[in-house]
């Protein structure tokens, strides 16, 4: 292998890394709700999301499109961009992850690829219209667009089964989440694997393996579809429990109504190629069932608290692309490269052994809020 097959390799392994992280940061988008009503088991609800994330991975590759051309020119990008563009993501998703922040994948993975590129070709390098328009305007409009549907959604339902008793009403939305969560599911694969696909494709345009404006091939797609779901079925049960539990305490007919909000947009804006977060759209949703429901507690602290991560998100994660941009390039070739892809293990590992002390699992995941995202044990409320 030459020395920048070496490279196309490595930021491809990488690239899949981030699509496996996207899988379990943002399960909690599609079953954090269904898991915290009881409408799945928590293990079926990750397995199932799985399965429908790989099925929508294949249905679209609008979404591919926008990253792979519609955000920076491909001329200016070379392996090093893309590679460092996907450390600054992997990085940020893994930081808020062990925070238990739903953060946007979306925005951490366009954030690093762009300030990668700025800090290879400056400022002109970006199609700044581009940006604006597919990516910053839909996720400034899409959590209050979502929040307001399934505001609205919520109003509805309890009021059209205000004569039902509240044990079938909520064994009967119930088994309507199971649908619903479903349709989050296939959606969140029509529309977050496609980024990844746009990466590498765009990292093969890099190369010159693929033309400027070429369509991702066959083994992309179905590589990134086999590892977001993956990282799906490892189940992010971290942000779970924080959208699940964190911010309303939600009954049957609210996460139906949150869940269906968030499939209805998410999937009209795959059909016009928009990157939209899922997190924002989820997170939106779940807030607005919480408005919708008279007398619902609603945790606006956390609440601000995600906001202000979403705001940070591009920057950040664009911050540590251009960082990482600059130490690959100092050092030069594949060797820079390779070290910043050793030091991405070298963190990644930290903050999984940093999570399991202590870890949220499926068995406590759905346990009483008690301010963090990290449930108390019964040793802690003996020493408290």
């Amino acid at each position: 292998m030459t020395g920048n097959d070496v490279v196309l390799a490595l930021v491809v392994v990488t690239a899949l890394g981030f699509d496996f992280t996207n899988g379990f940061h943002d399960t909690g988008n599609a079953m954090a709700t269904s898991i915290v009503t009881g409408a799945l088991p928590p293990r079926v609800a990750v397995a199932v999301s799985a399965v429908l994330n790989l099925v929508g991975a294949f249905l679209s590759t609008a979404v591919a499109a926008t990253i792979a051309s519609g955000l920076v020119n491909s001329g200016d990008v070379t392996l090093t961009v893309v590679m460092a563009g996907l450390v600054g993501s992997i990085l940020w998703n893994l930081t808020t992850w062990y925070l238990g922040i739903p953060s946007s994948s979306s925005h951490a993975l366009i954030g690093g690829v762009v300030g990668a590129t700025i800090a290879a070709a400056g400022a002109d390098a970006v199609k700044w219209q581009g940006l604006v328009a597919k990516v910053i305007v839909p996720a400034a409009l899409s959590p209050f667009i979502a929040g307001s549907v399934a505001a609205l959604g919520t109003v509805l339902v309890y009021r059209l089964t205000r004569g039902v008793a509240d044990r079938p009403r909520q064994h009967g939305f119930r088994i309507g989440q199971v649908g619903s969560a479903c349709m989050v599911s296939l959606a969140h694969g029509t529309n977050d694997a496609q980024k990844t696909m746009g990466v590498i494709t765009l990292a093969l345009i890099a190369n010159g393996t693929l033309q400027s404006g070429a369509s991702a091939p066959t083994w992309v797609i179905t590589a990134c579809a086999l590892a977001i779901a993956l990282g799906t079925y490892i189940g992010g049960w971290r942000v779970i429990r924080a959208l699940g539990k964190g911010l309303v305490e939600i009954e049957a007919p609210q996460g139906m109504a949150a869940e269906s909000a968030s499939a209805a947009v998410i999937l009209s804006s795959t059909d016009f190629g928009y990157s939209l977060s899922t997190t924002h759209v989820a997170t939106g949703s779940i807030l607005g069932t919480g408005v919708g429901k008279k007398g619902a507690v609603v945790r606006w602290h956390i609440a601000h608290r995600m906001v202000a991560a979403w705001l940070i998100t591009l920057p950040a994660s664009a911050v540590v692309g251009a960082l990482a941009y600059w130490v690959a390039n100092g050092i030069g070739g594949t060797i820079g490269v390779a070290v910043i892809f050793v030091v991405l293990v070298a963190a990644s590992v930290a903050f999984f052994v940093a999570s399991r002390r202590p870890a949220v699992t499926p068995e406590n995941v759905n346990a009483a809020w008690t301010g963090s995202v990290v449930p108390t044990t019964p040793r802690d409320e003996v020493a408290s």
